[in-house]
Formats: structure tokens, sequence, C-alpha cells
């Protein structure tokens, strides 16, 4: 039996330049942090030689190039693993349309379960690069690339994408004093809308290659590395400030980022004492995040009355094997 620990990730600045229409010809930048909201996955021998996935659905097939589910299939075959086993997920959160990154934090713990199984070590480097040859190369996600690297790294880091299809994680160096006040401003509620990531990324991308938008997404990658100055510094009263025009310039970059609904409960939001924020993921659902003094929180709650609050804190481990215990096969 292994099991797996997989974080879900928040980002703040720069998302969207981690996209190739964008940073295969202007280097990208995001500065994000993975989430104590986990997925969990369970991989075990199966006795009869069969294949068995529970998911949000069931599958019992005889070999791998049958399964449907096809994140679960390519994992699969990038490891090896043919027959004979058992899969089971869980998450914390709902795992579809979250704009929490759960896609490719499935994955990743999928490929750092199935490694161990396999009584293979996989580092936090080659966890995400799997992950996103799966989903973007294998599947054809119009995804990027900073949910794999924010779910296998853990941590809050500013991760660089870069022309030649590198990418680099640099820790963002600040105290814990520092990171437990980010912590303690941040305020997110669940919208209640789910929404497909791909197809707001689909028309990003679109307007990305087409030339339209590059200076907004520019100046979006500049905020990365000025949030990631203001932290290292332990100076925070620029944060929402930060976070605030990086939110006005995402809504500019692709229609259904946003919409009226969504732009009300911001500004409800921004009225009540936020001094920035934004909606998480690729847009149009999922949760909302504000920046505000503590002191402010409740007033913005009562303003969002319609939205369901959640507590976040941050994750600094990553991708886990959080239970060993191999069987002779």
């Amino acid at each position: 039996m292994i099991l797996s620990k997989t974080p879900l990730r928040m980002s703040f600045v720069g998302g969207g330049s981690d996209l190739p229409a964008f940073y295969r010809d202007t280097p990208g930048a995001v500065l994000s942090t993975a989430i104590d909201k986990y997925i969990y996955l369970a991989v075990n021998r199966k006795f009869d030689g069969r294949i068995r996935l529970s998911y949000s659905r069931t599958e019992e097939v005889d070999h791998f190039t049958e399964v449907q589910h096809p994140l679960v299939r390519e994992a699969l075959a990038i490891t090896g693993v043919e027959t004979g086993i058992e899969i089971a997920s869980l998450a914390d959160i709902p795992s579809t349309g979250s704009g929490l990154g759960s896609s490719s934090s499935f994955t990743v713990g999928l490929l750092n379960a199935l490694n161990a199984y396999q009584g293979r070590y996989i580092s936090k480097d080659q966890l995400a690069e799997q992950a996103c040859e799966i989903e973007i190369d294998r599947c054809g996600e119009p995804i990027g690339k900073q949910d794999q690297y924010a779910a296998s790294f853990g941590g809050l880091n500013l991760i660089q994408f870069h022309p030649d299809e590198t990418v680099t994680v640099d820790p963002v160096r600040c105290s814990l004093p520092t990171i437990k006040k980010f912590e303690d401003h941040i305020l997110v509620f669940f919208t209640g809308r789910t929404r497909s990531a791909s197809q707001v990324l689909v028309k990003q991308s679109a307007e990305l290659r087409a030339g339209n938008h590059r200076k907004l997404m520019q100046r979006m990658v500049e905020l990365a590395f000025e949030l990631k100055q203001e932290l290292e510094a332990g100076v925070l009263e620029a944060v929402g400030a930060l976070l605030h025009e990086n939110w006005r310039l995402k809504t500019q970059l692709a229609n259904g980022i946003s919409d009226p609904e969504i732009d009300g409960w911001y500004e409800a939001g921004i009225k009540n004492g936020a001094t920035g924020g934004k909606l998480l993921g690729a847009g149009n659902g999922g949760f909302i995040m504000f920046y505000a003094h503590p002191e402010t929180h409740l007033a913005i709650t009562s303003a969002l009355a319609m939205l369901e609050p959640i507590k976040f804190g941050f994750d600094r481990a990553g991708a886990q094997i959080t239970y060993y215990q191999p069987e002779s096969r």
C-alpha cells in the first residue's frame, strides 16, 4: 500500500504567463503558494491482476490501455504499470473547476504514488516535468505549467517559465512572522460556481498568439517580481495594490474571465476593507480571494454572506509519500 498527499495551490500574480503562447517568446513568472488542502491517492496491488480505479466514478479493466480516465491512463503508461493495481482518490476541495490546480495536484500525486509503487525515487522537479508531459503533451490540455510545479515543490515561490521550456522555482525568502502576517490577511470564499479552465485558457492563448494583450501580461510578470521583493523586505503595505492591479489586468486578457456577478462580489470586498484580491485559477468561477486586514474580515464576510468562507493556510512540504508499505509482486 502506498499513500500520497499533494497540496492544491493559490496563485497571486502572473497567472497566464505560464502558457506556451506567452513564455516561448517572453519569459513568464508566477508568484504562488501551495495550500493546506490536499489530494490523497491510495495505490495497492490488486490480487486478481486487473485494474480498479475509484474517483468520481469507478472503473475496472484488464489493462491500462482500457482505462478511460486520461490522466490515470497516461500516468500508468509513463510509469510502466500495466496491470494488477488498485487506485483510489480523495480530495479536501471539489476537484473540478475550483481554480486551485486540482487536476495537476491529482496528476503529481498519482505519479508520486506510482513511482513509489515501482520502487523508484522521483525528485520534485521530475514529478512536475512528468505531470506537465502527461497533461499538456499526452492529453493535450491547453494549460500552463505553474500548477504542477506548485503542487510538487510546495511552499511560497516565484516560478519562472523560460522559452527553452525549462522552469525554475525560486522560494520567497521571508521570515516566518511575515508569512504568518501574509496568511492572516488572506480571506477566501467559494463562489459555488465551477467552470472549465480549458475553455478560458483556450481564449487567452489565442489572444496571446495573435499578439494581443502581451504588454498586459508582461506587466503581470513584473508584478510577480515586485510582490516577491515586498514579501522578502517584510513590507506588506503594497501587497493589496499589487493584487488589485494584477486582477484588473487579468480581466482584460480574454472574455469570460469575469462577469457582472463576479465583479459585484469583488467590489463588495473592496468596499468593505479589502485592498486587493482576485478570482483564483483561470477565471469565471471557483474561489475568490481578498487581501485585507484581519479587522475587516468580518465586514467582508457579512457583505458576501451568499458565499462560503474557506480558511486556507500555506503548505511548505509539497508532494509527499505519507505511507510506504511495498508488497512483493
